[in-house]
């Protein structure tokens, strides 16, 4: 598990995060959100050490992170960042970079990579992508390659930053119901997401940053009844009771 107590961080000598303490837990999906410049990428950058923090700690499974090498975070957690290079190779090559921390070097693929790779590009519905060069894929599309990618390095958290942009609205849910699934077998899912309504419905619990400040964490249903969604976001946000579940709206 990972955990942040009182973690500071920015660019520049400028703190953007302030003094947020929160957890990672296995087995839940966290939706981080807030406002655009509130912190929430920086908070997912401190946590794997890839922001230099200015004030408090970050645990990986009660260690130091600054304990750790590079490679031993990378095989505790997979980041799925806003955006990412395009490299002239094809789609599978490119999710094969997620098998890295596991491999000796000289990197060799192995069967269980290669396998481990077929699965993060089914789960990703990005199969039918495989041998296509990444040039020539759309926005949503290398998006789901990037998705891949980081379930192809097989960690026990995941971290994604905004995963469903470039996505319609079906792959958007598909998304989520990957991060169940994950969640499901006893993995930390924290996504960035900006779409409230999927954030609360899919999500177990949400953490709700504002300038730079945690507000509020507690379960998707404690963080809408709050009213502070309404108020960080100026919305209306709204429930109703349907025989599929709780379905959330602007009103």
């Amino acid at each position: 598990m990972i955990e942040l107590k009182s973690l500071s961080a920015g660019y520049g000598g400028r703190d953007v995060l302030h003094g947020v303490s929160l957890a990672f837990k296995p087995g839940r999906v966290l939706a981080l959100l807030g406002p655009n410049g509130c912190g929430k990428s920086t908070l997912l950058r401190a946590a794997l050490g890839l922001t230099p923090k200015s004030g408090g700690e970050v645990l990986m499974d009660g260690a130091p992170m600054e304990a750790l090498s590079p490679r031993e975070r990378a095989l505790k957690a997979a980041y799925l960042s806003q955006s990412r290079p395009v490299p002239s190779i094809t789609a599978r090559r490119m999710v094969l970079h997620g098998r890295f921390p596991h491999l000796s070097y000289p990197r060799r693929y192995r069967q269980e990579d290669q396998e481990a790779v077929d699965r993060a590009l089914q789960w990703a519905d990005a199969a039918d992508l495989a041998h296509r060069p990444m040039g020539e894929l759309s926005g949503g599309q290398r998006q789901k390659v990037y998705l891949a990618m980081a379930l192809a390095q097989d960690t026990p958290t995941l971290l994604m930053d905004e995963p469903t942009t470039f996505l319609d609205v079906g792959h958007q849910l598909e998304v989520m119901a990957v991060a169940r699934r994950l969640a499901a077998e006893g993995r930390a899912v924290v996504m960035v997401l900006h779409d409230l309504p999927l954030a609360l419905r899919g999500a177990d619990d949400a953490a709700l940053l504002c300038h730079g400040r945690l507000l509020i964490c507690g379960t998707a249903e404690e963080v809408y009844a709050s009213g502070q969604l309404d108020r960080v976001f100026g919305v209306a946000l709204r429930r109703v009771e349907t025989e599929s579940g709780r379905q959330y709206y602007y009103g």
